[in-house]
């Protein structure tokens, strides 16, 4: 927790996410105006008076509130010499806590609670922070590519009639001319990662998986022959 003193009568309070698991808190108490959010608000006060006698007294307090980012707010804390002058809005800032009686600190801090502005600001921050969390979760890639290689092109035509009606995504087939091997690409394109697998188990009882990269299906493009593309399965079932 960051205080500077902007002048006698304002500070400037940086709050991060750290600050906030230092002392065991959730935005969402920030929100909701929990008696942990109550306490740091004091604390800052406290602090400030410690650092540069920031005595608040009596004196009714404005405070704003600037999220920087889903990681940090500044709260700026002004002193009000002239409240009848205050708009109604900041008002509900001035009212001094009824539950903190701690006749030991000297500032007075003014309630957390009813301050909706202020409060509004912390659970837009929250909802950033959950949204940014979810986006950086890594996601399943949209599709995954097969590399299979058969020695004869009636076990690619075998292969084609068992999964007839199961599997329908996107298939290119090849043939080296140097080794006289057929090479089926297949993709998962809209089946569940569930139904790719059992796919793939199912061509591994007639051909071989080799490691698939994108290099390799551009070397068959450029050096292998198409036999059949998009559809290979599909259309070698009516055959």
């Amino acid at each position: 927790m960051k205080i500077e003193k902007v002048n006698d009568n304002q500070i400037r309070c940086t709050l991060t996410r750290e600050d906030l698991a230092d002392r065991q808190m959730k935005i969402s108490e920030l929100a909701y105006g929990s008696e942990k959010a109550r306490t740091l608000f004091r604390d800052m006060i406290e602090q400030a008076n410690y650092e540069f006698g920031f005595e608040t007294n009596d004196i009714p307090l404005m405070v704003e509130a600037i999220p920087l980012s889903s990681e940090s707010i500044i709260l700026v804390i002004t002193k009000v010499e002239y409240p009848e002058e205050l708009d109604t809005r900041f008002s509900k800032f001035s009212e001094a806590d009824e539950d903190y009686n701690d006749q030991e600190s000297t500032p007075q801090a003014p309630a957390i609670k009813g301050a909706d502005d202020i409060l509004d600001l912390f659970e837009r921050i929250k909802k950033e922070n959950e949204k940014s969390e979810v986006e950086e979760k890594p996601k399943a890639p949209a599709d995954m590519v097969k590399l299979f290689e058969f020695d004869k092109f009636e076990d690619v035509c075998r292969i084609s009639h068992v999964l007839s009606g199961f599997y329908n995504g996107k298939n290119d087939l090849y043939k080296d001319q140097t080794d006289n091997k057929y090479y089926l690409l297949a993709h998962k394109s809209s089946h569940t990662p569930e139904e790719f697998n059992k796919v793939c188990n199912i061509v591994s009882e007639y051909a071989y998986q080799k490691n698939y990269a994108p290099a390799k299906e551009a070397f068959f493009r450029e050096h292998g022959k198409m036999i059949l593309d998009g559809n290979a399965i599909q259309t070698l079932v009516s055959l």
